[in-house]
């Protein structure tokens, strides 16, 4: 059974996300919270699978609580997924930085939410429908200088190859085509290349594909 967070401050918007979720035999609510700060007291406490995060929240909001739970260890099996207004929110860039396993906007699709919930769980990043390219070249735009090319130094040929294609916001379906090789086989690199690197899911392989200089703004594959 897959538990779930809910944090916003709109009981609205938490009473529906609620209905929809326990509805279904693999999921159930564990837990609401109204501000970030309740959100980070709730998450110690109930160990929830998935954190369905506000951005804008009273008291602390969400891009800060999501920061303290994506940056405590004893939480590190805790995916967040922000939920924002607007697609391209100021702050969804910080959120996938600071270790959000993506977002979502709150108008999303009944089914698009359910399957957000499931992909995180299996360690996928979640963006919503025809964001990831944007964001990923919002991405590009303000990175830092790549870091020493030694930080890639444990992968393999292979490894850097298909994290350069996680980072231009390929599926493992579009990567397996790249190279020729079977989805499974494409999703295998994938989670060896989090594993070597630390990252808890695609979303941070994008940051550090661009960080490290390997993806660079423009690149294509």
């Amino acid at each position: 059974m897959i538990r779930v967070l809910l944090a916003d401050d709109q009981s609205l918007v938490r009473a529906g996300f609620k209905a929809l979720l326990d509805a279904q035999p693999d999921i159930e609510v564990a837990g609401e919270a109204a501000d970030g700060e309740a959100a980070l007291r709730k998450v110690r406490a109930l160990r929830p699978d998935v954190v369905l995060m506000d951005i804008r929240m009273p008291v602390l909001d969400g891009l800060a609580a999501a920061r303290r739970i994506t940056e405590d260890q004893s939480l590190k099996d805790v995916k967040v997924v922000m939920l924002t207004t607007f697609e391209l929110d100021e702050y969804v860039f910080e959120a996938i930085r600071s270790g959000a396993s993506g977002f979502l906007v709150k108008d999303t699709e009944p089914e698009e939410l359910l399957r957000a919930v499931r992909a995180v769980v299996e360690g996928d990043a979640l963006l919503s429908p025809g964001v990831t390219r944007r964001l990923i070249s919002e991405f590009a735009a303000r990175s830092k200088e790549p870091a020493a090319a030694a930080s890639l130094g444990g992968l393999t040929e292979r490894e850097r190859e298909v994290m350069a294609l996680v980072g231009i916001g390929l599926s493992n379906e579009e990567i397996a085509r790249r190279l020729v090789v079977s989805p499974l086989t494409a999703k295998t690199h994938v989670s060896r290349t989090m594993v070597k690197l630390g990252a808890r899911d695609r979303a941070q392989l994008v940051v550090l594909a661009y960080e490290s200089g390997l993806v660079r703004p423009g690149w294509l594959g």
